[in-house]
């Protein structure tokens, strides 16, 4: 690999700095928070502002904002983004890192769609494959989407008085608990499902948001009871919902943290 380049590393770290705030800076600003020289940051801001990644802001002298070239190449990246294929990347490291099953799905109607799948080396372990539908609310990935639905939409996809087909004797049959289930998913984030759509199977799922923090999919991780404890839950529900944040990011979600 060859050498960083200093000037570019700092032009990088002066865009960088507009993530944060209010969105404007001045070159004071910026160098009392990058510790650089005045000199390098005039003339660096200067060089943005010529090619448009940065532009004064309006009515304030000496402040600047973003500009549109910044935009525009994230909306290039935006339309080469293919959550399929960051996915089953994503989906690839948590594997390996757990030696799991790890899916990634989409919400369509009252089913999931898994869209990504690595399977888990043990030879004992979940039996799916990508493309496989299921009844949302029998699944971990599921719940974490209904869960993220707006309180009228999610009424409209599961009425009070739907009739929710039981995959398992564990599976939630009754809209009210469903809801009352999807509650306690909203409050900590992650949702867990034991034996619901598989009666030797348990798993834990988070959310994947898009660029503007809607929740477009879900990352989840299955393992069969046999390797399944309160343990083993805690440690993978930090495993998913670190898969699912870098996933979020690849899909340019930033988030408020």
């Amino acid at each position: 690999m060859g050498r960083l380049v200093p000037a570019v590393t700092r032009a990088l770290d002066i865009l960088e700095l507009f993530l944060d705030g209010d969105g404007t800076l001045s070159a004071p600003d910026i160098v009392r928070r990058l510790q650089l020289p005045r000199t390098t940051v005039h003339e660096l801001v200067t060089t943005l502002a010529a090619r448009s990644y940065i532009v004064p802001v309006p009515g304030q002298p000496g402040r600047y904002r973003l500009g549109v070239r910044p935009y525009q190449l994230g909306s290039r990246y935006a339309e080469q983004l293919d959550l399929a294929a960051e996915g089953q990347q994503v989906a690839r490291s948590v594997a390996e890192t757990c030696d799991e099953t790890v899916h990634v799905a989409i919400l369509e109607g009252t089913d999931v769609i898994y869209i990504a799948k690595v399977d888990s080396t043990h030879a004992v372990r979940m039996v799916s494959a990508a493309g496989r539908r299921l009844p949302a609310h029998c699944t971990s990935v599921g719940k974490m989407l209904l869960a993220s639905l707006p309180g009228p939409e999610l009424t409209a996809r599961i009425p009070d008085d739907a009739e929710l087909a039981a995959m398992t004797p564990n599976s939630i049959t009754e809209p009210a608990a469903l809801r009352a289930a999807l509650a306690e998913i909203r409050e900590r984030g992650i949702a867990v499902e034991s034996r619901e759509s598989n009666p030797d199977v348990s798993c834990v799922a988070a959310p994947v948001r898009d660029r503007t923090g809607q929740v477009v999919a879900a990352l989840s991780i299955s393992v069969p009871m046999i390797r399944w404890s309160d343990e083993r839950r805690a440690e993978l529900e930090q495993l998913a919902a670190k898969g699912a944040a870098e996933l979020s990011e690849r899909l340019g979600h930033r988030s408020a943290a």
